[in-house]
């Protein structure tokens, strides 16, 4: 079976993200969505709110599993078997970072790191970026799935 991972903190999950994990699911098996934990950072989500989005807008497709993950990226796809991790790029500067991480990787593990270039309508797009636009009244309706977009509204409603 073939089996990769797209991780990231997806506090929201957006568009962007969603366009990689389908085309990932094209290519693999089983595609293992893994909510990274960071600890030192607060998200506008909780854990247990993003793997519910997440699951929801993925659904259709069939062979995702969402889970949350606290620690080394390799140690997620030693524990579960998978050999491959896949990113979204969307620009040259994004490169640069996961070049470094996937060589990283590699090196520990030897998990290999398949890049997808983003699709051009969502080269720009970014999970803080939704925010601070929505935070402000801007209509970010056309970057989220619709649940997501409503748990947003719900998250930055004013008393």
């Amino acid at each position: 079976m073939r089996r990769a991972v797209c991780p990231g903190s997806f506090d929201p999950i957006t568009n962007g993200h969603l366009d990689i994990i389908e085309r990932a699911t094209k290519l693999f098996d089983v595609v293992h969505v893994a909510v990274m934990i960071n600890k030192s950072k607060q998200g506008l989500f909780t854990i247990e709110e993003r793997i519910s989005l997440i699951e929801e807008v993925t659904g259709e497709f069939g062979n995702v599993v969402v889970e949350a993950f606290h620690g080394l990226l390799v140690d997620y796809c030693k524990q579960r078997d998978i050999p491959a991790i896949v990113k979204g790029l969307r620009a040259v500067s994004d490169f640069d970072y996961e070049l470094q991480m996937a060589q990283m990787n590699n090196g520990l593990s030897g998990v290999e790191t398949l890049f997808i270039p983003t699709n051009p309508t969502y080269s720009f797009l970014s999970s803080s970026l939704v925010k601070e636009v929505a935070t402000w009244g801007g209509d970010v309706s056309h970057l989220l799935p619709e649940p997501v977009l409503g748990a947003l509204a719900g998250k930055l409603r004013r008393p």
